[in-house]
């Protein structure tokens, strides 16, 4: 019977596609109908062929880890198509003249932008994210996971969110939200896929064999709930057709502003620093086969670090139409944020004691050191940027820009390439990786990327506002815009070639874990069960 509903399902969603295409009012929801058909029609001579046939049985006392390493590859190919992204833009920001007339309106800076972002955040990261939790949660619960398939619903389904996203943005559908450009419809099938993934999630917890939630797990877990959360309310929106891709936002004004940066600041920090502090606190561990510093230390961590991070938001809106008290509210809770954020760097450091030998030969553990060492560094030029006076300065320059970076890449992009790396040798169990060599090469390449592209955004943010508030004895203005445009070429160029550094360090890593799984030997000891890890 179940078969069959899902036939039904699948030609229901393949005809209705069909006639929505045919009266499609813009391009790009076009293009979405026909590959949302697409995916519908094969789908259903997918599971037509299978009618019938006995429900396949799952072997509870062994890991779903084909998932896992689907998740795997698709992290490594995500984030080199958005580092190029990025290294592509930047050299367009230093050469204008790389904004082709050919390529306007698809394949210029505007609409290539977002594209690097969500493709670098929500690909990349996304990926790297759900396919750690499915890892991390089975091996701390010592429990296949939850729904059968279900997590392979959640793999694919993410996979035809960012193909929505980005063809979305070369082809202009945009709600113009700094993290949140997918509309309406995108959105609505993101809101179903991890709504799956929570399921997953919490079923795999509930059914633990392990009396104990490790500490990774509840980080992965206000992850998930919480982007959910901030994903809903800030993309509450009326679609203005059924047949277009534009829809109208139930927020406007200053709360519209509000509740975007409400998201915007706690995509960062449960999307981009919750999430990966649970793969910080179960892969530095396991790499430097050390048990974490403090357990203590890092349950205070996690309640503080959650609390604090839902206020911080409106310290993106000073000097703007949001009351004072709002102003100061953000920036005060943004202030305290250092301390929980420090606790952690510190409890994921102080992993290492004993084992500080180990970043003079493990170029593994050395990659995910120098995370946690930017995760700090970032975590303490957010909150100084918050305070009012600094962000008269600083908002609206390069400064900020080399601030994100400096996380995403310093501590997003490491611990996720030393995660990669501790998984590709288990998840095809292989010997060890076919280069360490190649390691230290992606490590050096990266870290030097990433040093040049935030300090020549540093160095150019900080003298973009002074330049902005420089008056004259009559106190007008004494450049222009264009003045400070062309000040910035140097850096810019700078900051092109760091980044084209760091995507260089990230083509190594994927030669180097292609020939980990195709070139190293297969470990021999007894194969993976519940039972016996």
């Amino acid at each position: 019977m179940w078969d069959f509903a899902k036939l039904f399902l699948l030609a229901a969603i393949a005809i209705l596609a069909a006639v929505i295409a045919n009266f499609a009012r813009d391009p790009a929801h076009l293009v979405h109908m026909i590959i949302i058909m697409v995916v519908a029609a094969g789908l259903f001579l997918w599971q037509i062929r299978r009618v019938g046939e006995p429900a396949t049985v799952h072997n509870e006392a062994e890991y779903m880890d084909d998932v896992i390493r689907a998740g795997v590859i698709a992290t490594a190919f995500w984030g080199v198509v958005g580092f190029l992204v990025g290294v592509w833009i930047a050299f367009q920001l230093a050469y204008p003249q790389l904004n082709f007339d050919w390529a306007q309106g698809y394949l210029n800076f505007g609409r290539l932008r977002p594209l690097h972002t969500s493709a670098v955040i929500f690909a990349f990261g996304g990926n790297a994210l759900i396919a750690t939790a499915f890892y991390v949660v089975q091996r701390t619960s010592a429990a296949r996971l939850w729904g059968g398939n279900l997590a392979w619903f959640v793999f694919w389904g993410y996979q035809l969110f960012i193909v929505l996203a980005a063809l979305g943005y070369v082809l202009g559908s945009t709600q113009s939200q700094e993290y949140a450009e997918p509309e309406w419809l995108a959105d609505l099938w993101l809101t179903i896929v991890w709504v799956a993934f929570l399921a997953v999630f919490m079923g795999t917890i509930i059914k633990r064999r392990e009396p104990h939630i490790y500490v990774a797990n509840w980080f992965y877990l206000a992850f998930i709930v919480t982007v959910a959360m901030l994903h809903v309310v800030n993309n509450i929106q009326v679609p203005v057709s059924i047949f277009g891709s534009k829809s109208v936002p139930v927020w406007s004004g200053v709360q519209s502003a509000m509740i975007q940066w409400w998201y915007g600041h706690n995509a960062v920090g449960f999307f981009l620093t919750a999430g990966f502090l649970g793969m910080m606190y179960y892969f530095i561990p396991k790499q430097a086969e050390r048990p974490v510093y403090s357990y203590k230390l890092s349950i205070i961590h996690f309640w503080a670090l959650i609390f604090l991070y839902i206020w911080a938001g409106p310290h993106h809106l000073h000097y703007t139409a949001l009351p004072n008290w709002a102003q100061t509210l953000g920036m005060t809770f943004s202030i305290m944020l250092w301390m929980p954020s420090w606790g952690g760097m510190i409890n994921g450091l102080m992993t290492l004691s004993g084992a500080w030998d180990k970043l003079r030969t493990d170029p593994v553990i050395r990659m995910m050191v120098v995370a946690v060492g930017f995760y700090g560094m970032a975590t303490f030029e957010g909150p100084v940027m918050s305070i009012r006076a600094v962000n008269s300065l600083s908002h609206y320059t390069d400064w900020t820009i080399g601030h994100v970076h400096s996380g995403a890449l310093g501590w997003n992009g490491m611990i996720t390439f030393g995660a990669l790396y501790y998984l590709v040798p288990r998840l095809w169990k292989r010997e060890g990786l076919y280069s360490l060599t190649l390691v230290s090469w992606h490590f050096w390449l990266a870290t030097i990327g990433i040093v040049l592209y935030a300090a020549s955004m540093w160095v150019t943010g900080i003298m973009e506002g002074l330049m902005w508030r420089q008056v004259d004895a009559q106190g007008f203005l004494v450049n222009s815009f264009a003045d400070t445009v062309a000040a910035k070429h140097p850096m810019y160029v700078v900051r092109a070639l760091g980044g084209t550094l760091f995507l260089i360090g990230g083509i190594i890593m994927c030669y180097n874990l292609w020939k980990t799984v195709t070139s190293v030997g297969e470990k021999q000891p007894e194969r993976a069960t519940v039972a016996a890890e």
